[in-house]
């Protein structure tokens, strides 16, 4: 991952003062946090899910917040930091070192952008831009936008109107037609009592060049880790994609489909409308799903399905049949 050009990071902390309830023999310097495989030396990580081993047993994090269970899996290199509960343990790490990314704040930076600073750039009317945005030559944004801090847009792209930006950064030729939201905190809380905690977010959204997002759209950015769309996709209207949804070249993805956090598409996916796939999943290259489908496995290489739950297009149209 990329430096976080979003939040600033207070850290960094001495293991002891980000867990106070442990205690450690070697009171280690942790200078950021990190999903397993983007980890290095010096980094906190985390670790709750089984179908993570493989990356488990890879980190290069100095410690990691895990389970008694899952605890063997990691490396000796790596630090584990048995909690009854990883993902609370989890958000209370991380509002440490990224204080309020937890809600999303109105950037009180925004103004009027300087045409002077953007002299290639076409604006509409009543545009607002935050401090430190860089939007590429040749580039059209429309009326009653707002682009807050440090967004990032590519060369030749058109921005519609009443779409609003945060948390993001855009390759070259794309496209965001009007009403989209790009780039805001994803759905992510933690029952604990009668008390919902809410996760913080500190990734953010990374669109490829040449891809196409339809009109209202909603598009949230990472938790931890980051939102991205890759090369030549393109969102039909009213698509939701969650935090950490990655998605591969060339996908077509049809109105109102659903993405729950973590799961992966490769490349050449097509989604027919009203689809939903479940969160952590992963999509294999050239697979198509037929509108209205529930997704609640991953799913192989050239797979065609549909149905709910999703099965092989030819079990479904047997099962249809024999109805």
């Amino acid at each position: 991952m990329l430096k976080n050009i979003f939040f600033k990071n207070k850290g960094p902390f001495n293991i002891q003062k980000i867990f106070t309830k442990h205690k450690f023999k070697n009171n280690i310097k942790i200078y950021d946090i990190k999903t397993l495989d983007q980890a290095s030396k010096g980094d906190l990580t985390f670790f709750d899910q089984p179908n993570y081993k493989s990356s488990a047993a890879n980190t290069k994090a100095s410690a990691c917040i895990t389970n008694e269970k899952l605890s063997s899996v990691l490396p000796q290199s790596c630090l584990p930091v048995i909690v009854p509960n990883v993902l609370y343990s989890l958000a209370q790490a991380t509002i440490q070192f990224y204080p309020n990314s937890d809600i999303d704040y109105p950037d009180d930076s925004l103004k009027n952008p300087n045409k002077s600073k953007y002299p290639s750039v076409k604006f509409g009317k009543n545009v607002f831009v935050g401090q430190n945005v860089k939007i590429g030559k040749n580039t059209f944004i429309g009326s009653n936008t707002v682009i807050e801090h440090d967004v990032e847009i590519g060369k030749n792209c058109i921005i519609g109107s009443q779409v609003f930006l945060k948390n993001s950064i855009l390759g070259e030729s794309v496209v965001i037609q009007s009403g989209c939201k790009i780039g805001l905190k994803g759905f992510g809380f933690i029952p604990v009592k009668e008390k919902n905690i809410k996760f913080p977010h500190i990734g953010k959204v990374i669109i490829k060049d040449n891809v196409e997002i339809a009109s209202s759209c909603t598009v949230d950015r990472g938790s931890i880790d980051n939102t991205i769309i890759g090369e030549n996709t393109y969102l039909d209207n009213q698509v939701h994609v969650a935090h950490n949804v990655k998605m591969g070249k060339n996908c077509m993805i049809a109105g109102q489909v659903g993405f729950a956090g973590s799961c992966t598409l490769g490349d050449n996916v097509s989604i027919g409308g009203q689809a939903g796939v479940s969160g952590h999943l992963k999509i294999g290259n050239n697979v198509k799903i037929g509108g209205g489908s529930g997704v609640v496995k991953n799913i192989e290489d050239n797979a065609v399905v549909m149905g709910y739950p999703a099965v092989s297009f030819k079990q479904f149209i047997k099962n249809w049949r024999e109805n």
